[in-house]
């Protein structure tokens, strides 16, 4: 079994679909590159994550990572494969050049992220929470702290974690008790523990930067009294050499169903040096910048895994012989009809994610460089609306898409030495960590639509109705795009109704949120999917275009109708639900 990037789907939506260079054109910070370029460290990335990570995966989550007296080791090959990852410049691909970086757009760099986590999760993740750490110390540190400490980072010499959750706090941050202590000096004493801190402890890099959320004395209670610290490992010398060690431990690691070769971490901090990133009192804002970052990311990791288990379970299925055609020759699987559903289904799910991913990208890109304030702004609505919908749809389907492709593999699928049940294993993190699926959905719901007041749908709906209103040439176009019209009207009636319902029936109508979201999930694919369509009939015919609207025409007849079934259900209440005692759930 090996892993292919699907090299030909992503130079199609960069080139054909979105147009990324040309739409990207009047931002300065990317006019030195072009479609050439692209395709080329596309390829790098392909090759580094079939040829060096894909091999290391299921041998890291056999070994796991190790704790010994405080210290965290990660399976072996590993530390060889981040040399190797550092020293050929991936750490730094969307990183601002003056820091070290190479300052390549956001649209490719989620491209390069999903080849890294469909041939290695488990690796993916300690660059991942790096990416993060640097563009909130970026967005928010001072000058010194980024002189400091980026470049280090972009070179993969540093890595980042990221430090929220604590024993008595998950995502109520608002009650955690780590504390601050200012020292007079421009350096605060922090104190406190955190848990389940991926990538918090191990051996890859010559230090860690912790982004660790504490309080200051006096502090207002709740969210709104939470600094944002930055806390390395090892102290660094004025010269930027490192210096002694920090107070910071690992206490523990977690021993987890999946992603086994990332360390899960208890970090303590015992009045660790550290620095004020931002203002004080105002860490949540500063902190979202790399949360929100993450979530992407993590929504990649979902497609990613998808992607993987869609090659798997289809190279499986066109080699196992079992069942017989009319003339009586023993066929492969693959002929039967419910093995080809379950196959399309993973793939009609994940090229439309990963075409919102690369969507996504694009709006980062606009939101960070733009140099007209309305595009930015106008980008800045558009992520803070589809993070949720992204984390949250990508990481649903990619499990289920994970969980088909056991399914094709019949007894082999949770035989370890397939590596399918490894994917499930691996997937099913992804719905839970940074914000589980179900706070996703109530984010949505609550504070991005009923709450709303900036009119965040209306930007998603000025991109669907601008597809929309190109002229169709198939059938298949015409179809798709009736469909998405009359989901558009059906997701925007039920969106008015939650926002006038919200403020008498706010806490029952909440139990819907979940289905609002995958209602949202599968209006913004379908949408994508006519766009990709539209593209596809402009194209000569080849093996990408056939596969391409195979695709989309299963998703039209068998996923799309899913929208009004979600929508369905978020009307039809939970008050009963709400109205009983706790004892009878």
């Amino acid at each position: 079994m090996s892993y292919k990037a699907p090299l030909d789907d992503m130079n199609f939506l960069l080139n054909q679909v979105f147009k990324v260079q040309e739409s990207l054109g009047d931002i300065e910070a990317f006019q030195d590159f072009d479609t050439d370029l692209y395709g080329a460290i596309l390829e790098e990335a392909a090759k580094f994550s079939e040829n060096v990570l894909f091999p290391l995966n299921r041998e890291g989550d056999e070994e796991g990572c190790h704790f010994d007296e405080g210290k965290v080791t990660t399976p072996n090959g590993f530390k060889e494969a981040y040399k190797e990852f550092c020293e050929a410049g991936w750490q730094g691909t969307n990183g601002d050049p003056e820091f070290g970086g190479q300052g390549l757009p956001k649209a490719l760099h989620v491209l390069i992220e999903e080849m890294t986590y469909s041939a290695n999760t488990s690796f993916c993740l300690y660059p991942s929470l790096t990416n993060g750490a640097y563009h909130a110390i970026h967005a928010h540190a001072s000058d010194e702290l980024k002189q400091t400490y980026l470049p280090p980072m972009l070179e993969g010499r540093w890595s980042g974690a990221m430090g929220l959750t604590e024993p008595h706090a998950g995502s109520d941050l608002g009650i955690i008790k780590s504390k601050a202590a200012d020292n007079g000096d421009g350096t605060y004493k922090i104190s406190g523990t955190k848990i389940f801190i991926t990538g918090g402890d191990h051996d890859l890099s010559e230090n860690i930067i912790h982004l660790v959320l504490a309080k200051l004395p006096g502090a207002p209670e709740g969210p709104k009294g939470i600094s944002l610290f930055l806390v390395p490992k090892i102290k660094v010398n004025a010269d930027g050499s490192l210096g002694e060690s920090n107070g910071v431990s690992c206490g523990s690691i977690e021993h987890k169903m999946g992603i086994k070769a990332s360390a899960t971490c208890v970090m303590n901090f015992d009045e660790a040096e550290g620095y004020l990133v931002g203002k004080e009192n105002r860490g949540l804002f500063a902190m979202f910048t790399m949360m929100n970052l993450e979530r992407l990311s993590i929504g990649i990791q979902g497609i990613g895994l998808g992607e993987t288990s869609y090659q798997l379970s289809k190279a499986y299925a066109e080699e196992r012989k079992q069942g017989r055609n009319a003339s009586g020759e023993a066929t492969t699987i693959i002929a039967h009809a419910d093995v080809r559903r379950m196959l399309i289904e993973q793939r009609a799910y994940t090229e439309a994610g990963r075409a919102l991913a690369v969507f996504m990208g694009m709006q980062i890109d606009k939101q960070y460089h733009h140099s007209d304030e309305s595009v930015r702004n106008q980008a800045s609505g558009l992520m803070a609306l589809l993070t949720p919908i992204a984390k949250a749809f990508f990481t649903d389907k990619g499990f289920d898409a994970c969980n088909h492709g056991v399914q094709v593999l019949g007894g082999h699928g949770f035989i370890r030495e397939w590596g399918l049940e490894q994917l499930v294993r691996d997937a099913k993190i992804a719905q839970i960590y940074e914000g589980t699926n179900g706070i996703q959905a109530q984010d949505l719901l609550v504070r991005k639509v009923c709450l709303d007041k900036l009119g965040l749908l209306e930007l998603l709906y000025a991109q669907i109705n601008e597809e929309l209103a190109k002229a169709t040439q198939s059938d298949l176009a015409a179809n798709l795009n009736l469909r998405v019209q009359a989901a558009l009207k059906a997701f925007d009636d039920t969106s008015l109704w939650l926002k006038e319902s919200f403020a008498n029936r706010g806490y029952e109508i909440q139990g819907g949120a979940v289905d609002y979201l995958h209602a949202a999930g599968l209006l913004v694919y379908g949408w994508l999917w006519l766009k990709m369509v539209n593209v596809m009939d402009c194209e000569k015919d080849s093996p990408l275009k056939q596969r391409k609207l195979l695709a989309a025409n299963y998703f039209l007849k068998q996923q799309f109708s899913g929208l009004e079934n979600h929508l369905s259900k978020v009307k039809s209440g939970y008050e009963e639900l709400m109205a009983v005692d706790s004892d009878l759930i």
